[in-house]
C-alpha cells in the first residue's frame, strides 16, 4: 500500500541530490547512519530502515516512478527547509552502484547533476571483509583462499550478461567477486567519463575510520548541507574475526599494487594501503 502511494505521488517527489556509490565493506553503512542524523537528510520511503532502493542495479525495470517513490515530496522538503532554515538533501547509499556495469550510464541519464561520494578501502582488507560477510550470512561455504581461487569460475560471464540483458541481475557477481571488486579504477571509469570531477568526493575508508567527525564534515560540505556535529560516531556493520593468512595477504597485496598506483595517479588520491 505504501509503495503504491509513493508511486501515485511520484510526480511530487524530486529525484535525490546525492549518492554514496561505494565501496562495499568500506564504511557506507556507518556514513549513511551519520547522514540520517542530520536534520536535513530524510530517510528513504517507504522502507525506512534501508539505505538504498537498489534501483540502478537490481530494480531498474520498475521504472522512474517507483524510484521517485522512495524520496520525500516537494512539500515535505519545503517543510524541512522552513523548520531548519536550509534546503534538505535526499540521497541513498548503494555500494553496488559503483560495481554494476550499467549503473553509471543509468544515473547520468536521469540525474546528471547528482553529487557522488565514494569511500575506497584498502582492497585487500575489503576483499577479506566481503568474504566474512558472505560467510556470516551463510552463502559462502569456502575458506577465503578457496573462495578467491573459485572466483573466476563462479562469476564467469555474469558481468557480460548484465550488459547484454539490462534486466538481468547477478547475485553471484555481487556475492563472490571478492578480488575483482577491489580493482576500483576499472569500475570508476564509467562514472568518471560521465560526470564532472567536482561532483565526486573520494574518501579513503581508513581516513573515515580514523577521523569520522572531520570526514563527516567533508561529506556534508560536498553534498551541500550545513555543518552538524554528532554526539558520537559508532561503527556500524563491523565484522571482527581472526586475521588473514599471511600468504593470501601477500598475494593480494601484490595483485592490487599496480591497480592502486593507477588509481592514486588518476584521482590524485593519497592512500596508505600496503605498497
Amino acid at each position: 500500500m505504501l509503495v503504491r502511494y509513493g508511486e501515485r505521488t511520484s510526480d511530487r517527489r524530486p529525484l535525490p541530490d546525492f549518492l554514496v556509490i561505494g565501496t562495499k565493506r568500506g564504511g557506507t553503512t556507518s556514513l549513511w547512519r551519520y547522514l540520517l542524523r542530520h536534520p536535513l537528510v530524510p530517510r528513504l520511503f517507504p522502507a525506512w530502515n534501508t539505505k538504498t532502493s537498489h534501483y540502478f542495479e537490481e530494480k531498474y525495470g520498475r521504472g522512474e516512478a517507483w524510484y521517485r517513490s522512495h524520496f520525500p515530496t516537494a512539500r515535505h522538503r519545503a517543510a524541512l527547509q522552513r523548520r531548519h532554515g536550509a534546503p534538505p538533501k535526499a540521497g541513498e547509499a548503494a555500494p553496488m552502484y559503483m560495481f554494476h556495469p550499467l549503473a553509471a550510464e543509468r544515473v547520468a541519464a536521469l540525474m546528471p547533476w547528482v553529487r557522488i561520494v565514494v569511500l575506497l578501502r584498502d582492497p585487500v582488507e575489503r576483499a577479506y571483509s566481503h568474504w566474512k560477510e558472505r560467510r556470516g550470512e551463510g552463502v559462502e561455504p569456502l575458506d577465503f583462499a578457496s573462495a578467491l581461487a573459485a572466483e573466476e569460475s563462479r562469476t564467469a560471464g555474469e558481468r557480460a550478461k548484465m550488459i547484454v540483458d539490462p534486466w538481468y541481475f547477478s547475485e553471484r557477481y555481487d556475492w563472490y567477486a571478492y578480488r575483482e571488486r577491489g580493482r576500483y579504477l576499472e569500475h570508476l571509469e564509467p562514472w568518471l567519463d560521465r560526470f564532472e570531477r567536482g561532483q565526486f568526493l573520494f574518501l579513503p575508508s581508513e581516513t573515515f575510520y580514523r577521523a569520522p567527525a572531520r570526514s563527516y564534515a567533508r561529506v556534508l560540505d560536498h553534498i551541500g548541507l550545513p555543518p552538524h556535529e554528532l554526539p558520537g560516531y559508532e561503527v556500524f556493520n563491523d565484522r571482527p574475526s581472526e586475521g588473514m593468512d599471511p600468504g593470501v595477504r601477500a598475494e593480494l597485496t601484490a595483485h592490487y599494487r599496480p591497480h592502486n598506483e593507477e588509481l592514486a595517479e588518476r584521482l590524485g588520491l593519497t592512500v596508505d594501503w600496503a605498497r
